[in-house]
C-alpha cells in the first residue's frame, strides 16, 4: 500500500473531519458494563443469576440515546459509516479493507460491535501490530503447554473420520485408522459447518439444520507464497507487514486484487537460517475454488494454474521488497491453492469460512440438535478471524463448566 490513512489525511486536509467525527463517535459507542463483583460465591451466584436483568436495567439507564447505540452495535457497520456522511473513496475502501481483512465481508456485512472493538484497539495512542516473537509456532506451542499442563492430551495425525452417535448423543470420535474415542463429557468439532455435517450420520440431523448448513454462502479460498532467500540485498529498514492493493476502484474483495505480505523474520531473526528471510503472502480469501474443482494435482495443468494464479504474489512482494528482492534467487518457493487448503486444512472447498453478513442473517450458536455435541471456530457466533474464533472457543469452554469453576477462575485472576 503506497498511501496509508495519516499520509493521506495530510495531504488531504479537507476531509480530516470526516474521521474525527468518525472517531468521535465510535468512541461514544464503547460503552463498559456494570461490573460488581465480590468474593462470596453467594455473591457472585446472585450476579450470575441475574446478569440479564442488570444488562437491562443498564440499557435503561443509558437512555434512549445509549440504547440506540446498544442496538446498532448489532447492525452493519457501514450503517454508521453512512450516518457520519463519510464519502470520501479512500476512507470508505480503507474501512472496507479493515473490515474484509478481519472478518472476510466488507462494512456492509460485519457487525459493528468487532469493528469498534478493533478500532479502539488499532487505533489506541502508541499502538502496534503486534507480531509473536519466535512466530506464531511459539503461540501454538504455548497452547500445547496449558493443555498439557492440566492433563489434556493433542494427539496429532489422528484423522476424524467419523462423529458417533449413540440415542441422539454424541459419545465419541471414530479416527480414520478404526480407533474410538470415547468422550466423558461432550464432543466440540472446531471444523466449520460443512465439514462437521459430513462427520455426522445424516439422519440424525433434522431437515432444517442441514438445509441451513446447505444455504449458508461461502467465502472464497486463498493463495498462498512462501520463499526464503538471501537478506544481504534486501533494505534494513525492511517492515513485517505489507498489503499491496492493485486498485482501489475494483473493490477489496476482488478476485486478486489484494495482497498480504509477512516477513517475519524481520522482527525474529532466529525463524530462518543466518543472514537469511522468510515470507510469506496470500490473497485474502479471494480466490475462486471454482477455477480448481476437479484438477488433478498431480497434473501440468494445475502446475501451470498454479504459475498463473502467483503471478501476482510474485509482483507484490517485488512491489514491497523493492529493487533488492530477485525471485530468481529464491532457495524456497512454495505456491498453496484452495485444493491445499481443501486436503490439508480439511476445509469444505478450501473456503475462509461462512459469508453471513450482518443485518441480513446471524452466525449459529454453539449448540447443536445432538445432545452433547458443541460447535465453535469460524462458522458460531461471533464469526470469522482470529478474536472470534477465540472467543467461540471461550464460550463453549464456559459453557461446559460449573458456577463455582467460573468463581474459582475469579479468584485465581484476582477479580
Amino acid at each position: 500500500m503506497t498511501l496509508g490513512w495519516f499520509t493521506y489525511l495530510k495531504v488531504n486536509s479537507c476531509h480530516a473531519l470526516a474521521p474525527q467525527n468518525f472517531t468521535r463517535t465510535l468512541r461514544s459507542m464503547q460503552v463498559p458494563m456494570p461490573c460488581k463483583s465480590g468474593k462470596s460465591f453467594l455473591m457472585r451466584y446472585f450476579h450470575f443469576l441475574l446478569l440479564q436483568w442488570l444488562f437491562l436495567l443498564y440499557l435503561f439507564e443509558m437512555g434512549p440515546q445509549g440504547a440506540l447505540g446498544a442496538t446498532k452495535l448489532l447492525r452493519p457497520f457501514s450503517e454508521i459509516i453512512d450516518s457520519l456522511e463519510l464519502k470520501d473513496p479512500f476512507i470508505r475502501n480503507w474501512v472496507d479493507l479493515l473490515a474484509f481483512l478481519l472478518a472476510g465481508v466488507k462494512s456492509n456485512g460485519i457487525l459493528s460491535a468487532e469493528m469498534i472493538y478493533m478500532f479502539a484497539e488499532w487505533y489506541k495512542p502508541g499502538c502496534s501490530l503486534e507480531y509473536p516473537l519466535h512466530g506464531t509456532g511459539a503461540l501454538v506451542d504455548a497452547l500445547v503447554r496449558g493443555l498439557q499442563k492440566f492433563g489434556g492430551r493433542l494427539s496429532l495425525r489422528s484423522h476424524v473420520e467419523e462423529i458417533v452417535v449413540e440415542n441422539n448423543r454424541a459419545t465419541g470420535v471414530k479416527l480414520r485408522s478404526g480407533q474410538f474415542i470415547r468422550a466423558k463429557k461432550a464432543v466440540i468439532s472446531n471444523a466449520s459447518m460443512w465439514d462437521t455435517s459430513n462427520l455426522l450420520p445424516k439422519e440424525v440431523l433434522p431437515k432444517s439444520y442441514l438445509d441451513r448448513i446447505n444455504t449458508t454462502p461461502q467465502c472464497e479460498s486463498f493463495m498462498h507464497l512462501h520463499l526464503g532467500f538471501d537478506a544481504e540485498c534486501i533494505k534494513k529498514d525492511l517492515g513485517i507487514h505489507h498489503i499491496v492493493v492493485n486498485d482501489w476502484s475494483g473493490g477489496v474483495d476482488a478476485d486478486q486484487n489484494v495482497v498480504l505480505i509477512s516477513v517475519p523474520s524481520v522482527l525474529s531473526p532466529d525463524l530462518a537460517p543466518p543472514g537469511k528471510h522468510l515470507l510469506h503472502a496470500y490473497t485474502p480469501g479471494t480466490e475462486p475454488f471454482e477455477l480448481w474443482k476437479g484438477l488433478d494435482r498431480r497434473s501440468a495443468e494445475y502446475k501451470q494454474l498454479k504459475a498463473e494464479r502467483s503471478e501476482v504474489m510474485w509482483r507484490a512482494v517485488e512491489r514491497a521488497l523493492g529493487p533488492g528482492f530477485s525471485r530468481e534467487k529464491c532457495e524456497v518457493k512454495l505456491v498453496g491453492t484452495p485444493l491445499t487448503h481443501k486436503r490439508f486444512l480439511r476445509r469444505n472447498r478450501g473456503t475462509y469460512g461462512p459469508a453471513i453478513e450482518a443485518g441480513k442473517n446471524t452466525f449459529p450458536g454453539h449448540s447443536t440438535p445432538i445432545s452433547q455435541l458443541y460447535c465453535c471456530g469460524d462458522s458460531t457466533f461471533p464469526g470469522i478471524g482470529v478474536p472470534a474464533v477465540a472467543a467461540s472457543g471461550a464460550i463453549v469452554a464456559n459453557s461446559l463448566v460449573s458456577v463455582s469453576q467460573h468463581s474459582q477462575l475469579l479468584d485465581a485472576i484476582g477479580i
